[in-house]
């Protein structure tokens, strides 16, 4: 599993929300490709992979019991946060509990001031970044993990089980991952995605999502004649954020509440594009949110002029629980098998995307199982291989939990 997972992360597929393909960046066609081949090395059936790079195979019922066929899903794509080129793992056996010096260079220390929940790992393997990328574990660890377990079943044969479906996807993280998603080719009847973070987390509610983009046209004139005719737009797009509740924004916000993030903002004072995302969990506030991001948008054209600024406005994604609620059973079934795996299940709101948020309003209910990484998106991310290992064993005890109980 760790060869594999090293081999992975030095693959950079750092999505690209500015590009129009799919996938958006060639590496997560390399990735996807080598993936194919491992697939049919370990002996998977039915592997295929579209033009858009999406991987699909499956693992044949060995069963005479009629088993509900489930899904496995892992994307290939790394975050568009912090650079995944060169990605540099680093393995460290038996951690001590005490600071990790990333890189001493460069002074990029893992601490446990910083990171509270450091010191737990003592005694675990960890894999970390050298301090100069991000670690990619988000969500290669989720393939390496699926790879592993499907590998283990076909080695296993004794372990009985329905047909399996596994799925690798590009662009998750651009919020794309199942635009292109062919959920009847699939086939599954049930999913989960294998994209959280520390031991124990289940999670089958997310967000209710929305991306805007704000354009402002303003007037360049020369400074020393400037007046009366200057209209500065980066003033202006200061001046709709000042608009914005300070107190609902990520860094302010938690559990289930919802916020205005201001992701970028570029310009100059000819033209300023700003760009945010709106997140609730609770459907009406995410409609007020988006209401009053309106409303301040047309408050500015009405002082500067209706020519000045665009809004573009769209939806991403809902909120999964309506769809799994009908089928919480997949869920119960996730629930106990960590339980009998001595793993201490943390069911709590998605304070992010996956893949799981689009797919169950495409007819496939999918809920999101922990990997065992913690800090992703940055140079601090790492994951434990202990854990790694446990997520494994809850794949193939949910995998059993089906065989033994088909009627979910």
């Amino acid at each position: 599993m760790v060869k594999r997972f090293i081999s992975y992360v030095k693959v950079d597929t750092q999505s690209n929300e500015e590009s129009e393909t799919c996938p958006s960046t060639p590496g997560q066609l390399t990735l996807a490709r080598q993936l194919v081949d491992e697939l049919k090395a370990i002996g998977m059936a039915e592997v295929t992979m579209d033009d858009n790079g999406y991987v699909m195979a499956t693992l044949p019922a060995n069963t005479d019991k009629e088993v509900p066929v489930i899904g496995f899903l892992a994307h290939v794509d790394t975050a568009t946060d912090f650079t995944g080129a060169g990605v540099n793992p680093q393995i460290i056996e038996n951690y001590d509990g005490n600071d990790i010096v990333l890189n001493q260079e460069l002074n990029v220390v893992l601490s446990a001031k910083d990171f509270p929940e450091l010191p737990s790992y003592k005694g675990h393997t960890l894999i970390t970044t050298d301090g100069t990328t991000l670690l990619g574990a988000d969500n290669k660890a989720g393939v390496a993990e699926i790879m592993t377990a499907m590998d283990y079943l076909i080695q296993h044969p004794e372990i009985k089980h329905g047909k399996i479906r596994v799925a690798f996807t590009p662009d998750e993280e651009i919020g794309r991952g199942p635009h292109k998603f062919d959920v009847a080719a699939f086939g599954a009847k049930y999913a989960y995605t294998m994209d959280g973070g520390p031991l124990g987390e289940l999670e089958y509610e997310s967000f209710n999502a929305a991306g805007a983009k704000i354009t402002i046209k303003g007037t360049n004139v020369h400074p020393g004649t400037a007046k009366n005719k200057m209209v500065n737009s980066i003033k202006i797009a200061m001046e709709l954020q000042q608009k914005l509740p300070a107190e609902q924004a990520p860094e302010f916000t938690e559990g289930y509440e919802g916020f205005y993030h201001l992701l970028g903002i570029t310009g100059d004072t000819e033209q300023t594009k700003v760009q945010y995302i709106i997140r609730d969990f609770d459907r009406q506030e995410f409609e007020n949110k988006k209401a009053y991001l309106t409303k301040v948008v047309d408050e500015l054209k009405a002082k500067y002029g209706s020519e000045r600024i665009t809004l573009d406005l769209h939806d991403q994604y809902y909120n999964m629980k309506d769809k799994i609620e009908p089928v919480k059973g997949i869920v119960d079934i996730a629930y106990q098998a960590m339980e009998s795996l001595g793993i201490k299940p943390i069911v709590k709101p998605i304070r992010g995307g996956t893949d799981g948020s689009q797919l169950s309003y495409m007819g496939l209910p999918t809920p999101n199982v922990f990997t065992g990484g913690e800090n992703y998106h940055g140079k601090f991310e790492y994951i434990s291989v202990d854990n790694m290992e446990k997520a494994v064993q809850v794949m193939l005890e949910i995998i059993q939990r089906f065989e033994q109980n088909p009627e979910v």
